[in-house]
């Protein structure tokens, strides 16, 4: 399993940040690059306890389905999301919220495993991990200009 772990510092009150995160409308907007969309379950506002959605989004060239599920919910310091179909052997995404003097820390908390054994593990290593890192700086950026504004 790898982890991946980021952090964002934001001009912006704890409970702005937390929504922003959570807000699918927003998520879409920030992968706009692999044409995501949430095509099931909740697909649009703010996600919330126990919620699900489906997103169709082209990951390496290929149009992929992923559903997660909202499976922890203590607002407005954290939240998070794992995979309950997908691509992925398993896929865990912590969000933490705290505030820290004058900006809220977002800390983003990624486990994944890919599937295939060994040739999955190759995989981790040399492709997904950076790709999946970019994506959150990427998302955090974005989040960080929502809350900010």
């Amino acid at each position: 399993m790898e982890l991946i772990v980021t952090e964002t510092r934001i001009h912006a009150p704890l409970q702005q940040c937390f929504d922003a995160a959570r807000d699918l409308d927003l998520h879409v907007r920030s992968l706009a690059h692999t044409n995501e969309r949430a095509v099931a379950g909740r697909t649009t506002g703010l996600i919330e306890s126990g919620e699900e959605v489906t997103w169709r989004g082209r990951h390496f060239g290929i149009y992929q389905h992923f559903t997660s599920k909202i499976t922890a919910f203590d607002p407005p310091n954290y939240f998070q999301d794992s995979m309950v179909r997908g691509a992925f052997r398993s896929f865990v995404h912590d969000h933490f919220f705290v505030r820290d003097a004058n900006v809220t820390v977002m800390k983003d908390v990624l486990g994944f495993s890919a599937p295939f054994g060994f040739i999955g593990r190759i995989a981790e290593k040399l492709l997904l991990r950076r790709y999946l890192e970019r994506l959150l700086i990427s998302r955090g950026a974005v989040i960080k200009e929502a809350a900010e504004r």
